[in-house]
Protein backbone atom coordinates (compact mmCIF):
# COMPACT_ATOMS: atom_id res chain seq x y z
CA UNK A 1 0.00 0.00 0.00
CA UNK A 2 2.98 2.47 0.68
CA UNK A 3 4.57 1.43 -2.42
CA UNK A 4 1.18 2.57 -4.30
CA UNK A 5 0.83 5.86 -2.31
CA UNK A 6 4.54 7.08 -3.24
CA UNK A 7 3.45 6.98 -7.19
CA UNK A 8 1.09 9.84 -6.21
CA UNK A 9 2.99 11.15 -3.07
CA UNK A 10 6.27 12.39 -2.44
CA UNK A 11 6.94 11.57 1.13
CA UNK A 12 10.07 13.65 1.42
CA UNK A 13 8.37 16.73 0.29
CA UNK A 14 5.07 16.48 1.44
CA UNK A 15 3.45 17.05 -1.78
CA UNK A 16 2.35 15.30 -4.95
CA UNK A 17 4.90 14.21 -7.43
CA UNK A 18 5.15 16.28 -10.83
CA UNK A 19 2.92 14.62 -12.94
CA UNK A 20 -0.07 14.75 -10.32
CA UNK A 21 0.36 18.20 -9.59
CA UNK A 22 -0.10 18.82 -13.60
CA UNK A 23 -3.17 17.02 -13.64
CA UNK A 24 -4.29 18.66 -10.75
CA UNK A 25 -3.79 22.25 -11.81
CA UNK A 26 -5.85 21.10 -15.31
CA UNK A 27 -8.63 19.98 -13.59
CA UNK A 28 -8.72 23.23 -11.42
CA UNK A 29 -8.60 25.06 -14.38
CA UNK A 30 -10.77 23.34 -16.73
CA UNK A 31 -14.34 24.02 -14.05
CA UNK A 32 -13.14 27.75 -13.53
CA UNK A 33 -12.26 27.96 -17.41
CA UNK A 34 -16.39 26.99 -18.27
CA UNK A 35 -17.10 29.03 -15.07
CA UNK A 36 -15.88 32.29 -16.66
CA UNK A 37 -16.16 31.62 -20.60
CA UNK A 38 -19.82 31.26 -19.49
CA UNK A 39 -19.91 34.28 -17.67
CA UNK A 40 -18.13 36.29 -20.19
CA UNK A 41 -20.60 34.76 -23.06
CA UNK A 42 -23.08 36.04 -21.34
CA UNK A 43 -22.49 39.07 -20.26
CA UNK A 44 -21.37 39.15 -24.23
CA UNK A 45 -24.68 38.31 -25.71
CA UNK A 46 -26.20 41.15 -22.82
CA UNK A 47 -23.56 43.30 -25.27
CA UNK A 48 -24.71 42.62 -28.44
CA UNK A 49 -28.73 43.27 -26.91
CA UNK A 50 -27.55 46.61 -25.11
CA UNK A 51 -26.10 48.18 -28.84
CA UNK A 52 -29.07 46.61 -30.61
CA UNK A 53 -26.65 44.44 -32.95
CA UNK A 54 -29.47 41.13 -31.79
CA UNK A 55 -32.75 41.66 -30.62
CA UNK A 56 -34.01 39.66 -28.02
CA UNK A 57 -36.67 37.73 -30.43
CA UNK A 58 -33.23 36.24 -31.78
CA UNK A 59 -31.49 35.05 -29.60
CA UNK A 60 -33.79 31.56 -29.69
CA UNK A 61 -31.96 31.38 -33.29
CA UNK A 62 -28.69 29.67 -31.60
CA UNK A 63 -27.03 29.58 -35.28
CA UNK A 64 -27.11 33.39 -35.23
CA UNK A 65 -25.97 34.61 -31.81
CA UNK A 66 -23.11 31.54 -32.35
CA UNK A 67 -21.85 33.33 -35.53
CA UNK A 68 -22.34 36.95 -33.79
CA UNK A 69 -20.37 35.81 -30.97
CA UNK A 70 -17.60 34.36 -32.53
CA UNK A 71 -17.35 36.85 -35.66
CA UNK A 72 -17.38 40.32 -32.27
CA UNK A 73 -13.94 41.29 -31.37
CA UNK A 74 -15.26 42.53 -27.82
CA UNK A 75 -16.45 38.90 -27.24
CA UNK A 76 -13.54 37.58 -28.13
CA UNK A 77 -11.37 39.74 -25.91
CA UNK A 78 -13.77 39.07 -22.85
CA UNK A 79 -12.97 35.03 -24.00
CA UNK A 80 -9.52 35.43 -23.92
CA UNK A 81 -10.02 37.58 -20.75
CA UNK A 82 -11.72 34.68 -18.88
CA UNK A 83 -9.30 32.17 -19.82
CA UNK A 84 -6.09 34.42 -18.73
CA UNK A 85 -8.19 34.82 -15.46
CA UNK A 86 -8.89 30.36 -15.17
CA UNK A 87 -5.23 29.74 -16.08
CA UNK A 88 -3.97 32.72 -13.11
CA UNK A 89 -6.49 31.60 -10.41
CA UNK A 90 -5.79 27.72 -10.91
CA UNK A 91 -1.83 28.43 -11.45
CA UNK A 92 -2.23 30.70 -8.22
CA UNK A 93 -4.27 27.73 -6.62
CA UNK A 94 -2.00 24.85 -7.52
CA UNK A 95 0.88 26.76 -6.62
CA UNK A 96 -0.51 27.98 -2.74
CA UNK A 97 -2.12 24.39 -1.65
CA UNK A 98 -0.34 21.58 -4.31
CA UNK A 99 3.23 23.11 -5.49
CA UNK A 100 4.04 24.77 -2.36
CA UNK A 101 5.65 27.37 -4.48
CA UNK A 102 4.42 31.43 -4.26
CA UNK A 103 3.39 32.98 -7.24
CA UNK A 104 6.40 34.86 -7.78
CA UNK A 105 8.32 31.41 -8.14
CA UNK A 106 6.75 31.24 -11.70
CA UNK A 107 8.80 33.48 -12.89
CA UNK A 108 7.48 36.84 -11.37
CA UNK A 109 10.18 38.93 -9.14
CA UNK A 110 9.25 42.16 -9.83
CA UNK A 111 12.23 44.11 -9.66
CA UNK A 112 13.79 46.31 -12.20
CA UNK A 113 16.21 43.58 -14.05
CA UNK A 114 12.67 41.79 -14.79
CA UNK A 115 11.28 44.85 -16.45
CA UNK A 116 14.61 45.24 -17.99
CA UNK A 117 14.57 41.96 -19.69
CA UNK A 118 10.10 42.37 -20.42
CA UNK A 119 11.18 45.71 -22.05
CA UNK A 120 14.19 43.58 -24.48
CA UNK A 121 11.26 40.84 -25.05
CA UNK A 122 8.72 43.54 -26.08
CA UNK A 123 11.15 44.81 -28.21
CA UNK A 124 12.66 41.41 -29.93
CA UNK A 125 9.03 40.74 -30.69
CA UNK A 126 8.71 43.75 -33.05
CA UNK A 127 12.19 43.53 -34.64
CA UNK A 128 12.07 40.37 -35.32
CA UNK A 129 8.36 40.59 -37.24
CA UNK A 130 9.83 43.87 -38.86
CA UNK A 131 12.70 42.05 -40.25
CA UNK A 132 10.03 39.25 -41.17
CA UNK A 133 8.29 41.66 -43.32
CA UNK A 134 10.95 43.67 -44.88
CA UNK A 135 12.26 40.19 -46.03
CA UNK A 136 8.85 39.65 -47.76
CA UNK A 137 8.38 42.44 -49.03
CA UNK A 138 12.07 43.00 -50.80
CA UNK A 139 11.42 39.32 -51.89
CA UNK A 140 8.00 40.91 -53.36
CA UNK A 141 6.01 38.19 -51.27
CA UNK A 142 3.40 40.60 -50.05
CA UNK A 143 2.03 43.73 -51.11
CA UNK A 144 0.98 46.51 -49.21
CA UNK A 145 -2.89 47.41 -49.98
CA UNK A 146 -3.70 50.03 -47.20
CA UNK A 147 -2.95 51.68 -43.84
CA UNK A 148 -4.97 52.11 -40.33
CA UNK A 149 -7.37 49.61 -42.02
CA UNK A 150 -10.28 48.56 -39.86
CA UNK A 151 -12.33 45.63 -40.22
CA UNK A 152 -15.52 47.20 -39.09
CA UNK A 153 -17.01 49.72 -41.44
CA UNK A 154 -17.28 53.09 -39.67
CA UNK A 155 -15.23 52.38 -36.53
CA UNK A 156 -12.82 54.25 -35.16
CA UNK A 157 -8.81 52.42 -35.72
CA UNK A 158 -7.78 53.31 -31.97
CA UNK A 159 -10.52 51.35 -30.34
CA UNK A 160 -10.69 48.61 -32.72
CA UNK A 161 -6.66 48.46 -32.39
CA UNK A 162 -7.19 48.34 -28.69
CA UNK A 163 -9.27 45.21 -28.96
CA UNK A 164 -6.31 43.25 -30.33
CA UNK A 165 -3.26 44.52 -27.76
CA UNK A 166 -5.04 43.74 -24.66
CA UNK A 167 -6.15 40.03 -26.39
CA UNK A 168 -2.33 39.41 -26.84
CA UNK A 169 -1.68 40.93 -23.92
CA UNK A 170 -3.86 38.67 -22.18
CA UNK A 171 -2.50 35.88 -24.36
CA UNK A 172 0.96 36.31 -24.03
CA UNK A 173 0.94 36.49 -20.37
CA UNK A 174 -1.48 33.49 -19.62
CA UNK A 175 0.59 31.31 -22.26
CA UNK A 176 4.05 31.66 -21.31
CA UNK A 177 2.48 31.45 -17.14
CA UNK A 178 1.70 28.22 -18.29
CA UNK A 179 3.90 26.57 -20.66
CA UNK A 180 6.42 27.68 -19.25
CA UNK A 181 6.18 28.65 -15.82
CA UNK A 182 4.24 26.30 -14.55
CA UNK A 183 4.16 23.09 -17.27
CA UNK A 184 8.30 23.17 -18.04
CA UNK A 185 9.24 23.93 -14.16
CA UNK A 186 7.20 20.98 -12.88
CA UNK A 187 8.25 18.55 -15.67
CA UNK A 188 12.11 19.43 -14.97
CA UNK A 189 11.18 18.73 -11.19
CA UNK A 190 9.89 15.80 -12.27
CA UNK A 191 12.55 14.47 -14.13
CA UNK A 192 15.21 15.49 -11.62
CA UNK A 193 16.85 11.74 -12.15
CA UNK A 194 18.31 13.45 -15.21
CA UNK A 195 20.22 15.47 -13.50
CA UNK A 196 19.47 19.45 -13.34
CA UNK A 197 21.02 19.85 -16.67
CA UNK A 198 19.06 17.14 -18.13
CA UNK A 199 15.46 17.42 -16.66
CA UNK A 200 15.68 21.17 -17.63
CA UNK A 201 16.51 20.58 -21.08
CA UNK A 202 14.23 17.41 -21.26
CA UNK A 203 11.29 19.51 -20.12
CA UNK A 204 11.68 22.07 -22.63
CA UNK A 205 11.38 19.63 -25.47
CA UNK A 206 8.36 18.17 -23.44
CA UNK A 207 6.61 21.49 -23.08
CA UNK A 208 7.55 23.02 -26.56
CA UNK A 209 6.10 19.67 -27.95
CA UNK A 210 2.79 20.25 -26.09
CA UNK A 211 3.08 23.89 -27.09
CA UNK A 212 3.22 22.79 -30.53
CA UNK A 213 0.56 20.27 -30.49
CA UNK A 214 -1.99 22.71 -29.41
CA UNK A 215 -1.25 24.71 -32.08
CA UNK A 216 -1.79 22.07 -34.74
CA UNK A 217 -5.49 22.04 -34.11
CA UNK A 218 -5.11 25.67 -35.57
CA UNK A 219 -7.09 26.79 -38.86
CA UNK A 220 -4.70 26.36 -41.74
CA UNK A 221 -1.89 24.34 -39.79
CA UNK A 222 0.26 21.40 -41.76
CA UNK A 223 2.80 19.36 -40.38
CA UNK A 224 5.67 22.55 -41.10
CA UNK A 225 3.68 24.67 -38.85
CA UNK A 226 3.57 22.57 -36.39
CA UNK A 227 7.46 21.91 -36.18
CA UNK A 228 8.36 25.46 -36.31
CA UNK A 229 5.82 26.08 -33.24
CA UNK A 230 7.70 23.29 -31.37
CA UNK A 231 11.04 25.77 -32.37
CA UNK A 232 9.27 28.25 -31.57
CA UNK A 233 8.45 27.61 -27.76
CA UNK A 234 11.49 26.30 -27.24
CA UNK A 235 12.39 30.00 -29.08
CA UNK A 236 10.25 31.27 -26.08
CA UNK A 237 11.84 29.15 -23.21
CA UNK A 238 15.08 30.17 -23.72
CA UNK A 239 15.12 33.39 -21.83
CA UNK A 240 13.05 31.78 -18.92
CA UNK A 241 15.69 29.20 -19.26
CA UNK A 242 18.83 31.55 -18.54
CA UNK A 243 17.19 33.74 -16.30
CA UNK A 244 14.74 31.73 -14.29
CA UNK A 245 11.88 34.23 -14.88
CA UNK A 246 9.01 34.97 -17.91
CA UNK A 247 10.04 38.49 -18.56
CA UNK A 248 11.68 38.00 -22.14
CA UNK A 249 8.94 35.43 -23.11
CA UNK A 250 5.85 37.61 -22.01
CA UNK A 251 7.53 40.29 -24.01
CA UNK A 252 8.46 38.78 -27.01
CA UNK A 253 5.33 36.54 -27.09
CA UNK A 254 2.87 40.05 -26.51
CA UNK A 255 4.96 41.90 -29.89
CA UNK A 256 5.83 39.05 -31.57
CA UNK A 257 1.67 38.44 -31.81
CA UNK A 258 0.45 41.82 -32.01
CA UNK A 259 3.12 42.86 -34.44
CA UNK A 260 2.32 39.99 -36.60
CA UNK A 261 -1.20 39.86 -36.79
CA UNK A 262 -2.09 43.92 -36.56
CA UNK A 263 0.99 45.87 -37.56
CA UNK A 264 2.08 44.10 -40.70
CA UNK A 265 -1.36 42.10 -41.51
CA UNK A 266 0.07 38.64 -41.43
CA UNK A 267 -2.24 36.07 -39.98
CA UNK A 268 -1.47 34.61 -36.42
CA UNK A 269 -0.70 30.75 -36.30
CA UNK A 270 -3.72 30.39 -38.76
CA UNK A 271 -6.16 32.74 -37.39
CA UNK A 272 -6.60 36.32 -38.38
CA UNK A 273 -7.10 39.39 -36.01
CA UNK A 274 -9.23 41.79 -38.53
CA UNK A 275 -10.87 44.38 -36.23
CA UNK A 276 -7.66 46.70 -37.16
CA UNK A 277 -4.47 46.86 -38.89
CA UNK A 278 -1.99 49.54 -39.63
CA UNK A 279 -0.69 47.72 -42.61
CA UNK A 280 -2.78 46.10 -44.53
CA UNK A 281 -1.14 42.92 -47.03
CA UNK A 282 -1.90 40.60 -49.61
CA UNK A 283 0.84 37.54 -49.74
CA UNK A 284 1.65 36.48 -52.65
CA UNK A 285 4.91 34.25 -52.26
CA UNK A 286 5.39 30.41 -51.83
CA UNK A 287 3.59 29.04 -48.88
CA UNK A 288 6.34 26.78 -48.01
CA UNK A 289 8.55 30.08 -47.43
CA UNK A 290 5.91 32.41 -45.97
CA UNK A 291 3.95 30.02 -43.91
CA UNK A 292 0.54 31.24 -45.79
CA UNK A 293 -2.16 31.07 -44.64
CA UNK A 294 -0.78 29.58 -41.19
CA UNK A 295 1.44 33.37 -41.06
CA UNK A 296 4.72 33.21 -41.13
CA UNK A 297 5.33 30.72 -38.13
CA UNK A 298 4.21 27.97 -40.71
CA UNK A 299 7.26 28.86 -43.39
CA UNK A 300 11.14 28.38 -43.28
CA UNK A 301 11.39 32.21 -42.87
CA UNK A 302 9.75 32.07 -39.97
CA UNK A 303 11.94 29.38 -38.62
CA UNK A 304 14.97 31.36 -39.57
CA UNK A 305 13.80 34.79 -37.87
CA UNK A 306 13.10 32.08 -34.80
CA UNK A 307 16.58 30.83 -35.06
CA UNK A 308 18.19 34.80 -35.05
CA UNK A 309 15.53 35.37 -32.12
CA UNK A 310 17.43 32.54 -30.23
CA UNK A 311 20.80 34.24 -30.75
CA UNK A 312 19.84 37.63 -29.61
CA UNK A 313 18.08 36.28 -26.40
CA UNK A 314 21.17 34.43 -25.46
CA UNK A 315 23.56 37.48 -26.24
CA UNK A 316 21.17 40.25 -24.58
CA UNK A 317 21.31 37.81 -21.34
CA UNK A 318 25.41 37.37 -21.57
CA UNK A 319 25.89 41.11 -22.42
CA UNK A 320 23.62 41.54 -19.44
CA UNK A 321 24.44 38.78 -16.08
CA UNK A 322 28.15 38.10 -18.20
CA UNK A 323 26.91 34.42 -18.95
CA UNK A 324 24.06 32.54 -20.08
CA UNK A 325 23.96 29.48 -18.77
CA UNK A 326 20.57 26.99 -17.63
CA UNK A 327 18.72 28.49 -14.31
CA UNK A 328 19.45 25.21 -12.35
CA UNK A 329 16.96 26.33 -9.61
CA UNK A 330 14.55 25.63 -12.50
CA UNK A 331 14.34 21.71 -11.93
CA UNK A 332 14.65 22.04 -7.99
CA UNK A 333 12.25 21.79 -5.49
CA UNK A 334 10.99 24.74 -3.63
CA UNK A 335 10.13 22.39 -0.59
CA UNK A 336 13.97 21.53 -0.68
CA UNK A 337 15.47 25.18 -1.40
CA UNK A 338 13.07 26.47 1.82
CA UNK A 339 14.70 23.81 3.97
CA UNK A 340 18.13 24.02 2.69
CA UNK A 341 18.04 28.18 3.04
Amino acid sequence: MRSIKNVFWNPEEGRLRALWRLIVQLLIFLPLLLILGLGAGAIGIGWLVLVGSISPDQLTDLGQVQRLVVANPVINLLSILSAALAMTLSIWLAGRFIDRRRFSGFGFHLDRNWWLDFSFGLALGAVLMLLTFLIQLAAGWVVVTGTLVVGEPGAGFLPAILVPLAIFLAVGFYEELFSRGYQLQNLAEGLGALGPRGAILVATLLSSAVFGVLHALNPNATLLSTFNLVIAGIFLAVGYLLTGELAIPIGLHITWNFFQGNVFGFPVSGTGFTSATFIAIEQQGPDLWTGGAFGPEGGLLGLFIIALGILLTVLWIRRRRGEARLHLPLAESPVRREEAA
